[in-house]
């Protein structure tokens, strides 16, 4: 029904729709809500946090532009959904999540299904400097205006995907594409998101 739902809406990219495929979506929800797992809904993970709808992480995906061996840097763990679709296209993915549980939980459920991502705890905001720089930056929570810190572990011809939220409530995909010292924006769709808070929950 996923792969279905997401062609339908201009999504044509093989290697994503390969991804989708072979990602199993409902080992990434909470097992009460299996069953809506392959519905083009986000989900509820607990803590405030969801699973994006299945259609926001392929356009996310498709705005990031990835390819095999990439260094990827992913801002919001939550259920590693996200970052095992990443991963299965063949880059080489590091996530950091802010909530303690989450990070714990998406880290052993990723590594039992073989998909070899790193994942951190930490606040999200300030990146993981230690491991810059990245050829792409995905944030999947929304912010008043792009972190500081992660433009700069953006590598020379780097993109970051990330929904920018304005005073008026509305949230709108930004694609960031750097190109050395310059970068272009071009906006997208309009969204919503969980908010991208600063410090780490135990």
């Amino acid at each position: 029904m996923v792969l279905s739902q997401i062609e339908a809406r201009g999504i044509r990219d093989e290697n994503i729709l390969e991804a989708f495929r072979n990602v199993p979506r409902h080992l990434f929800v909470p097992e009460g809500l299996r069953k809506w797992a392959y519905d083009d809904n986000p989900l509820p993970l607990g803590n405030g946090q969801t699973i994006s709808q299945p259609y926001m992480v392929a356009l996310m995906t498709s705005r990031l532009d990835v390819v095999a061996g990439m260094k990827v840097l992913e801002v919001g763990t939550g259920s590693g959904y996200q970052a095992a679709i990443l991963a299965r296209m063949g880059a080489e993915v590091y996530s950091i999540e802010r909530i303690a549980s989450l990070a714990r939980s998406a880290s052993l459920l990723l590594k039992e299904l073989g998909y070899p991502v790193k994942v951190r705890y930490g606040d999200g905001r300030l990146g993981l400097p230690e491991e810059a720089p990245f050829d792409r930056i995905i944030v999947t929570a929304v912010a008043p205006s792009v972190p500081s810190a992660l433009m700069e572990q953006c590598a020379l011809d780097a993109r970051l995907v990330i929904p920018l939220g304005f005073p008026d409530g509305t949230e709108r995909l930004l694609t960031r594409i750097k190109k050395g010292e310059r970068f272009k924006d071009e906006w997208g769709e309009y969204c919503r998101f969980v908010s991208l808070l600063e410090g780490t929950v135990e």
